[in-house]
């Protein structure tokens, strides 16, 4: 029994010595190879793996080897090798969850994998942290999800906000030709996470259908409905169909906007001796104030002109259509009526019918209503409105007359009602100068009449020449009257010096004499004519200034016959002015209103000398073209297209299709260059050859008294633009 314990301790120290033997080698082992496998978590593992014994032989105890593995343990950070009587088991790869969990969960099956993490010092420990960190041969955890910030879209909406986002970013956009409204898309959409604003879990929201309601009666301010489509919110039951409908009514609200602003056609496309400021809506603008409005409708509708005479053609449109109210008056068949006016050999001649009441009621006299007479007052009328019809301005109640007033062309009334409406969404919203009492001058070319106005009230009137059709025609534009000139010098217009009165010295080389004009040559050859001042100047006494590249502006004459005329198309493009005495005080009293001017101040001025009187505050000054307006008794009144440009628009509006007539057309300007010229012998030359080297001050200058503004600069690569104007 001796002998067996003898030899089973014998047994256990050789045991106890081949274990030892085997932790070292392990040691040793770790240290020689790489550390490519040196990571905590494979230590972990290893050491938890238990060891294959030898055959009928009891594993060591734990008191046998614990001061050998924790001598060992100190520097072990290494793959153990292989050993001979015990062969390393195969190699495992760690998981990501196995670093973790590992040496927490798993049971070893000695207590040398117990011992072992509980005895690894945390400075050895620290190079293995940093392996982890940086082994290459360690598969990396999943990286985290970018957290995305949280959306103020309705969950019901996020799906259109998404289709939303995907059309707006797009490269290109089947909804938005013009760079300025893409842009506001943009920004506008993208500022609200592209949630829808016309749609609100799939329901129209109480801006769309404003908006809707204003697209939809659009013809009540003279527009075309068929340019504004309303998409079919109704049947847009997809994301997809949601957002494309979205855009669509977007659209539809920046078109209607832009052209109630500034109009369906732009004025050159209707001639080239237009010229009104410019003012375009801005799309921001529109979507802020349209979205934002407590009614939509109404916020969209302010775009349309504010002046009240296109509100007043608003209504009568609408009468026009069918629209108003009050029964249509019938002008009985009968004899012709005439109004004969006193002479001197004759008195006056005043006829009495039945009809006279329903005709003033029919021609809009308020006066004397129940008054059977064809007087004066029925007689003017009678007058204006055939020539509003275009037929001979008689002023007689003939049987063509009465069938005119019974049977009017409705539908070209309407036309030209429409056309009107349009010019008046060319002219600028603010007519006035805000700080003289928002005071304007306007002036009615086919109604012969200039009005000056202030606070919304008439001031003063006149009647008015103005040019005759074709190349003389008075152009339209909205300029600002910056002074007078009383005694005025009259700087004859190249066009006039050349195409009539050059011609006119080959004839008779004294009719410039005659007429009290003076003639210049410049060393160049060039030519110019003026008149000095005086009673007989054909500007007469005073010239309102408003300096414009047509050289046009309003004068007094000599000639007063022409005022008398019920048409009065005769000057040169310029417009002359009935009571110029009248109209300067008016004017200066506006501008200056502790002058007190008069009409006999001003005339006490009359001499030979040139005075120029400025105005503190320009005067704005706008051209019309108006062939139909409502009166101040609520008559709609129709004047004779005169220069055309009904007929021109008429035809553009009808005819044209898509958004090109908004397009600016350049015109080409005449030239009125002053060549050289051979004068015939016998023409008086008040300068005889000595003025200027060139062709001296050019007609700008010697008219207006300064160059016309500067052109902006070209932009860089491109030649500036070649300055062409009109001279009259």
């Amino acid at each position: 029994m001796r002998d067996c314990l003898n030899h089973r301790a014998g047994f256990d120290r050789v045991l106890m010595t081949v274990a030892a033997t085997f932790l070292t080698v392990s040691a040793s082992s770790a240290l020689a190879q790489d550390q490519g496998r040196s990571s905590a978590a494979e230590l972990a593992i290893e050491a938890a793996i238990p060891r294959p014994e030898p055959a009928n032989v009891p594993p060591p105890t734990a008191s046998d080897i614990k001061l050998d593995t924790t001598a060992t343990l100190q520097d072990a950070s290494k793959e153990p090798a292989k050993v001979e009587a015990a062969p390393a088991p195969a190699k495992i790869e760690p998981k990501p969850s196995d670093v973790a969990t590992t040496p927490a969960t798993e049971a070893p099956k000695s207590e040398t994998a117990k011992t072992h993490p509980a005895k690894s010092e945390p400075a050895k420990a620290e190079p293995a942290k940093a392996d982890t960190a940086t082994a290459p041969a360690a598969p990396a955890a999943p990286a985290a999800e970018p957290v995305k910030t949280a959306s103020n879209v309705p969950a019901a909406d996020q799906p259109v906000a998404d289709k939303l986002k995907d059309i707006i970013g797009a490269k290109t956009s089947r909804h938005f030709d013009r760079k300025n409204e893409r842009a506001a898309i943009e920004k506008f959409y993208g500022a609200r996470d592209f949630a829808p604003v016309w749609t609100q879990g799939g329901s129209l929201t109480p801006a769309a259908k404003g908006v809707i309601a204003r697209l939809k009666d659009a013809a009540s301010d003279g527009l075309n409905p068929a340019d504004y489509p309303v998409p079919d919110f109704a049947a847009a039951t997809t994301p997809n169909a949601l957002a494309d409908a979205e855009l669509k009514l977007t659209a539809s609200m920046f078109d209607y906007a832009r052209q109630a602003q500034s109009g369906r056609m732009h004025w050159s496309q209707a001639s080239g001796d237009i010229l009104y400021p410019e003012h375009p809506v801005d799309p921001n603008e529109v979507l802020a104030k349209v979205t934002t409005a407590t009614d939509a409708s109404a916020a969209l509708d302010s775009y349309n002109p504010p002046h009240k005479l296109y509100k007043e053609l608003k209504a009568k449109l609408a009468e026009l259509r069918g629209q108003g109210s009050g029964p249509a008056i019938e002008i009985s068949d009968g004899p012709a009526l005439k109004y004969t006016p006193a002479g001197k050999k004759q008195a006056e001649i005043i006829v009495e019918d039945p009809r006279v009441p329903q005709l003033r009621a029919k021609l809009g006299i308020t006066e004397n209503a129940n008054d059977t007479r064809y007087d004066a007052a029925v007689a003017e009328a009678v007058r204006k409105f055939q020539s509003g019809a275009e037929m001979k301005a008689t002023g007689i109640l003939d049987d063509k007359t009465v069938k005119a007033l019974n049977t009017p062309k409705r539908d070209k009334q309407i036309d030209v009602v429409l056309v009107n409406m349009e010019r008046w969404r060319w002219l600028p919203r603010d007519l006035g100068a805000p700080a003289i009492g928002d005071a304007y001058v306007i002036l009615n070319i086919p109604d012969f009449t200039l009005k000056v106005m202030q606070r919304g009230q008439q001031v003063w009137t006149t009647r008015v020449v103005t040019g005759k059709p074709g190349k003389h025609a008075t152009p339209l534009l909205t300029e600002t009257m910056k002074y007078i000139t009383v005694n005025p010098t009259w700087n004859v217009p190249p066009s006039i010096v050349y195409n009539e009165y050059l011609p006119a010295l080959q004839q008779d080389p004294t009719v410039l004499q005659r007429m009290g004009l003076r003639l210049e040559q410049n060393r160049d050859g060039s030519v110019h004519i003026s008149q000095p001042p005086g009673e007989a100047n054909a500007l007469g006494r005073i010239r309102f200034n408003f300096p414009n590249k047509f050289l046009v502006y309003q004068h007094d004459t000599p000639d007063k016959h022409l005022f008398a005329k019920e048409e009065r198309a005769f000057s040169h493009g310029c417009m002359r002015v009935q009571n110029p005495d009248q109209y300067a005080s008016v004017l200066l009293n506006i501008v200056m209103p502790n002058e007190k001017y008069t009409p006999e101040r001003i005339r006490s001025m009359y001499g030979k000398s040139e005075i120029d009187l400025k105005f503190p505050t320009p005067i704005p000054v706008n051209i019309t073209y108006q062939t139909a307006f409502v009166d101040d008794a609520g008559k709609l009144q129709f004047r004779k297209d005169i220069y055309g440009r009904d007929a021109v628009m008429i035809n553009i509006l009808k005819n044209s299709r898509g958004k090109d007539i908004e397009n600016v057309v350049a015109h080409s300007q005449p030239s009125y260059s002053r060549p050289a010229t051979t004068l015939p012998s016998g023409v008086a030359v008040a300068n005889n050859g000595g003025g200027f080297g060139s062709s001296g001050p050019n007609f700008f200058e010697r008219l207006f008294g300064a160059g016309p503004p500067t052109p902006p600069p070209a932009p860089v690569g491109r030649r500036p633009p070649q300055q062409r104007v009109f001279t009259r």
